[in-house]
């Protein structure tokens, strides 16, 4: 059973720091890309970063130069670093893998538990 598991969530104060991180574990064969969306109440649940296994990044406009994205391809782990944070960055984080099980055939989209991210003073 391939699952995700999240950490790092919590409150920190705007212009703070925080780094969440998310560990896939189960019957994994090859992991094509790893990356970060959000939700608020109300609103579509939109993406923040993605990283293929290659390395290739992509941001949301809002999170450019204020958050990074990286992998630990060898432990099947996504880091999420975000500095510089804003009040409208207070959203709920997803973990998502694009990946392949060890008895699959194809591609498969799995989620994290979600990690709520409160920016407040």
């Amino acid at each position: 059973q391939v699952r995700l598991v999240e950490s790092g969530g919590g409150l920190v104060q705007p212009g703070g720091s925080l780094r969440l991180s998310c560990a896939a574990s189960g019957s994994i064969f090859s992991i094509n890309a790893m990356g970060w969306f959000r939700q608020v109440p109300g609103e579509q649940r939109e993406l923040v970063a993605v990283i293929t296994s290659g390395g290739n990044t992509n941001y949301a406009d809002s999170v450019k130069g204020r958050f990074t994205i990286s992998r630990d391809n060898a432990k099947n782990k996504v880091y999420l670093q975000m500095d510089s944070l804003k009040p409208e960055d207070t959203a709920v984080y997803y973990c998502n893998a694009n990946l392949i099980s060890s008895l699959g055939y194809r591609y498969l989209e799995y989620w994290g538990q979600g990690s709520l991210v409160t920016v407040s003073s």
